[in-house]
């Protein structure tokens, strides 16, 4: 049986699936104490089709780009649940870490990480609200329009 956080994920149309593997020589998360932290999740959708792919600012829209950043966070969620078994196990979400990628004069990166934010706050209610880092790069892998990282305290 679905958790609580996980019911209310469902009655918004989301499911959690298996999360991709890592590409490289890394994890998808590291738990130290009541801290977990999740490595950085690009735009991918459950087949791992780019959500957005490209740069803000140059032929991807800030509400495609949102809607990237809103997959990069069911990414992360699903890294929790293979992490803790259980979403109601988040006792807050601590940090987001956004990374756009876009020209150089884009300006509405956190317009962009808004749709990740909105996502942990709709699933998390109060707990959900979390410090947040927006940052605009050259390039991400497979040229994803969006990647999120996040660190959470778990019990």
């Amino acid at each position: 049986m679905a958790g609580t956080i996980e019911q209310k994920l469902a009655a918004q149309g989301i499911t959690l699936h298996e999360p991709a593997a890592p590409v490289a020589n890394y994890v998808g998360f590291v738990r130290t104490g009541n801290l977990l932290f999740v490595s950085g999740q690009v735009c991918v959708d459950p087949q791992g089709k780019l959500i957005a792919k490209g740069k803000l600012g140059a032929g991807v829209t800030v509400e495609q780009g949102s809607a990237a950043a809103r997959g990069c966070a069911i990414n992360l969620l699903a890294q929790i649940k293979a992490a803790l078994g259980d979403l109601d196990k988040v006792v807050r979400v601590v940090r987001l870490g956004g990374f756009v990628n876009s020209t150089p004069d884009f300006l509405d990166g956190p317009k962009v990480l808004n749709g990740a934010s909105d996502l942990m706050v709709a699933a998390f209610g109060d707990k959900g609200r979390h410090a947040r880092t927006t940052v605009g790069v050259a390039v991400l892998p497979a040229d994803a329009a969006v990647e999120v990282e996040g660190t959470f305290e778990v019990s």
